[in-house]
Parts: structure tokens; C-alpha cells; sequence
């Protein structure tokens, strides 16, 4: 099986090569340096370059690549699924962030296994689809490299792209290197979008988009652990027997709890008002690297905090007027805890240029979410959650803060809020079961 490339495809795909062959030494001194802080990330270094120890594992897996956290959720809503349908089936599971791979180990059964996902080079992928021998690839959401496509096409490994999506600035890109990322699109088996949006888009890159089947998260379901857990600490948020207010800073990203500080500081009433509401600020770095970073700026502002990795069950957070209480949520795989823990949520990654969270894990578990301006990441499901009234659009973090304080004051919008984020997840549910249909036909 092959594909036809033009001759200047094929000159630049070689200078990729090329390229990404000089690039790996400092991909190693980049790994190096984020091990010091994600000892994961030193796990089986040799397998990013195409090498590996031992025997072959057992041909014929389904591999699975999800790159990172966020992926790794969807890529477990959708195992589960194919589970459902073939009960023997084993994955391969693999990941290019250290955060994927932690998410990842919960997933695994007897027979599956786990890899890094190899370096963009001819020879590491090569020797990655050598080794593993898998049956069919699954690549989730946005993880199209060139070589690695090539790689599949002529070792006749199908491989296809599940809830796919693209935005605005990604096509641009693509677009611009288009003898690069067209083949690559091209190449692929099957491409599956989340929206008809994410179709367009994809399909002006050269995919062949066989159809529009939603988003894998909105089959999210929570977990009685979560919830039980979730209970537990919002019983230990009491001031005066009252339960507090929970405000969580859902994955926040660098700079963005120095511009929360900022304006929670900005104005003595609005401070006046969250401190005699006994709010309880639950913040959440998007990073684990930035764990140690975010609770030493929040330390030194005065404010008391407690971190999740320290916490005694048994222990309050100490909520008091003379201090901003804050739960330091320092933990990995526990987002659907801190969700049904919070009666609101800033979307973290919204309020700097970074393009926003998936909002989708927030409504299913009953929280409504206040986003700034920048979430073009997730244009769509943003979009859907602001018309169908689960999401409020702010200009700045200043007018989020209002926004937290409005919603205090108003009680019955903030429950209709929350109601019409769980309306909207429960309307939306069933792509699992499309996506492991289409699967089962690509097999």
C-alpha cells in the first residue's frame, strides 16, 4: 500500500527527516531538564528514539496515542467503549507527556502495554512499528506527525484520527506548511470530527473525514469514588456550621494566579464581600511542575493554603476573615473531584493568549464555568456552553471576579447554570458507542 507524493513533498518530507534528526539531542537535554522536576519524564528514554529492551510484545494490539492528559481522559472514554464491544481486545497505550503516561497506568488490563511515542524521525518510527507490531492506530484529537504517518502507510498499519479537531490557528499553520502537513493528512485511514466545523477544517488540510461523530468527553460519567470524596471535603469547608462557597481555578496556566491575586486584591469591597461569604479559592495548576512555584507565590501573598498532597482528611481547611483560604490542588488524575467539589469554576488557560480548557468535564459534573476571552482551543464547545447558558464569556479576570460575586448573590442563576450544563452533556452523550461502530468497520 503506498500513496503518491509529489516530488517536492518528498524533497521536504526528507529535509523533516533531516531536520528532526539534528533536533534530538536537544530533545534530550529538554527531557533531562524536565525530569528534574517529572521523574516520569526519564522513564524508558531509548523508546522516544525508536529503541526498546526485551522481547517483542505480543502483535496485534490496538494502539491508542494520546498525547497528554486532557487526550488520555478521551482515549479512556473510548477504550471503555471498544471494551464493551470486545471484551479480549488489548492496547497499546502511548503518550508524549508524563502526565498522559501517570493518566494512562489506570487504564491498562492484563495483556495491554504502554510506550513513549517515538521522536518524528524515519528510523525511530520505523522501529517503533517494528516492535510493537500493532494492528490498527488510533491517534486522538489533533497528533498528526508526517513521519509517523509515512511510517504507517508502508507498513501497512491503518491508522485513523478520532475526535478530531483543528481550530482557526492550527489550519493557518497547517496551511502555511502544507507539503508537509497535507501528506500527512492524506495519509490517514480515517478521520473522525467532533463537529462539522472541525470537518471543514480538517478536510481543507486533505483528510478524509468519513463523518461528523461529536465529542468522546461528553460521555464522561461520574464516578460514586469522585463524588464520595468530593462530599468529604466539602464537609471540611465549614465556617460557623454553614458549608462555604467553593470557587475553583480550574487549570490554571503561568501568569494567570498572579493576575487572580491581582484583582482578587484589586478592590477592599469586592475582597470584603468573598471574605464575609467565606469563600473557598480551589486553585488548580494545569502543570505538576508549577505545583511547588504556585504554592510559594500564594504563601508569600499571606494567603492560607492548604495542598491537596499534604492534606489531613481529619483537619478543616481553616477559613477565618483575616486570610484567603486556598486548596492547593496538587494532585494528578482528580479533575472530576475538584469539579464536584466547586460550585463555580475560572477556566484556567482562558485569561492569557493560551486558548482555553475543554469546558465539557465542568458541565458533566454540575459546574458552572466563567471563561475569558481566550478560548479558541475550544471554540465549539465554548460556543455550545455559553448559548446553552453552562458558561458566562468575561473581558478580563477583574470581570470574572464580578461575575463569582454575582453568581454568590444570585443563587437561583447559579443553579440554572448548573442545570444547564448537565442538560447540555446529557443531549450530547453517545459518541462512544459511534466511535467504537466506526472502529469496528475500519477493522
Amino acid at each position: 500500500m503506498g500513496m503518491y507524493l509529489s516530488w517536492t513533498e518528498r524533497l521536504v518530507l526528507w529535509a523533516y527527516g533531516v531536520m528532526m534528526r539534528a533536533l534530538q539531542p536537544m530533545l534530550r537535554r529538554k527531557l533531562r531538564r524536565r525530569g528534574l522536576q517529572e521523574p516520569g519524564y526519564l522513564m524508558h528514554m531509548p523508546e522516544r528514539f525508536g529503541f526498546y529492551d526485551g522481547l517483542a510484545p505480543e502483535p496485534g494490539r490496538i494502539w491508542v496515542h494520546a498525547v497528554s492528559l486532557g487526550e488520555t481522559r478521551a482515549a479512556a472514554i473510548l477504550i471503555e467503549a471498544l471494551r464493551g464491544v470486545w471484551p479480549d481486545m488489548r492496547f497499546l497505550l502511548t503518550h508524549s507527556t508524563a502526565t498522559g503516561w501517570a493518566q494512562g497506568q489506570s487504564l491498562l488490563r492484563a495483556g495491554d502495554a504502554q510506550a513513549w511515542l517515538p521522536w518524528d524521525t524515519p528510523e525511530a518510527t520505523r522501529g517503533f512499528l517494528l516492535h510493537h507490531r500493532p494492528r490498527l492506530g488510533i491517534l486522538m484529537e489533533t497528533e498528526v506527525w508526517p513521519e509517523l504517518v509515512q511510517a504507517c502507510v508502508q507498513a501497512r498499519v491503518p491508522l485513523a484520527l478520532a475526535n478530531a479537531r483543528l481550530n482557526d490557528k492550527s489550519l493557518r499553520s497547517g496551511l502555511r506548511w502544507s507539503l508537509l502537513s497535507c501528506p500527512a493528512y492524506r495519509g490517514l485511514s480515517a478521520v473522525w470530527a467532533q463537529s462539522p466545523e472541525d470537518a471543514a477544517r480538517l478536510g481543507q488540510l486533505g483528510a478524509k473525514v468519513q463523518a461528523v461523530l461529536g465529542n468522546l468527553k461528553f460521555d464522561v460519567q461520574p464516578q460514586p469514588d469522585a463524588l464520595a470524596l468530593a462530599q468529604v471535603w466539602r464537609q471540611q469547608w465549614h465556617r460557623q456550621g454553614a458549608p462555604c462557597p467553593v470557587v475553583m481555578l480550574a487549570s490554571t496556566r503561568e501568569g494567570e494566579e498572579t493576575m487572580w491575586l491581582q484583582a482578587l486584591m484589586a478592590k477592599a469591597d469586592r475582597l470584603a464581600a468573598f471574605r464575609a461569604a467565606g469563600v473557598v479559592w480551589l486553585l488548580v495548576p494545569r502543570h505538576p511542575q508549577r505545583f511547588d512555584e504556585v504554592h510559594d507565590l500564594l504563601a508569600a501573598q499571606g494567603l492560607s493554603v492548604v495542598r491537596r498532597s499534604n492534606s489531613d482528611e481529619a483537619q478543616p481547611l481553616p477559613v477565618g476573615a483575616d486570610k484567603v483560604p486556598v486548596w492547593l490542588g496538587d494532585s494528578l488524575g482528580e479533575m472530576p473531584v475538584y469539579f464536584q467539589s466547586a460550585d463555580m469554576a475560572l477556566l484556567g488557560g482562558s485569561f492569557m493568549p493560551l486558548g482555553g480548557q475543554n469546558l465539557i468535564e465542568a458541565a458533566a459534573f454540575g459546574c458552572p464555568v466563567i471563561m475569558g476571552p481566550h478560548a479558541f482551543n475550544f471554540a465549539e464547545a465554548a460556543q455550545n456552553a455559553q448559548q446553552a447558558g453552562a458558561a458566562i464569556r468575561v473581558s478580563d479576570m477583574d470581570g470574572a471576579l464580578d461575575q463569582v460575586l454575582a453568581w454568590l448573590r444570585q443563587p437561583t442563576e447559579l443553579s440554572i447554570a448548573r442545570q444547564k450544563g448537565l442538560d447540555l452533556v446529557a443531549q450530547s452523550r453517545g459518541a462512544a458507542k459511534r466511535y467504537a461502530q466506526a472502529i469496528a468497520g475500519l477493522l
